[in-house]
């Protein structure tokens, strides 16, 4: 089925056929995550997102820092993220998650 959307699988990346994928701005997933994001999570001081699928929105690496994870073990963090995602996670094959508190 992916080959027929005009996806070729190469290990856990995805490769839309004949293109490369230009870092110097989001991608529609990327942006639409990023967005929820800043909206669950107005005290963040940092948010990034890549989507490490090649494109395709299968994959995502999510790196934010925020005062709402201050006194919170790991475990608690990502359990933040992934409740704030859950919708977007339904669409996902995979989700890479780095949290972090602001340096004082």
């Amino acid at each position: 089925m992916a080959a027929a959307a005009g996806l070729l699988c190469r290990g856990p990346l995805f490769l839309r056929r004949g293109t490369w994928r230009s870092f110097t701005s989001q991608t529609e997933g990327e942006a639409r995550v990023t967005r929820v994001l800043r909206e669950k999570f107005p005290r963040a001081s940092a948010i990034k997102v890549v989507d490490i699928s090649g494109g395709c929105g299968a994959m995502y690496e999510i790196h934010i820092e925020s005062e709402d994870f201050k006194e919170k073990r790991t475990v608690q963090q990502h359990q933040m993220v992934n409740q704030a995602l859950s919708e977007e996670i339904k669409s996902m094959h995979g989700l890479r998650i780095f949290t972090s508190t602001p340096k004082p």
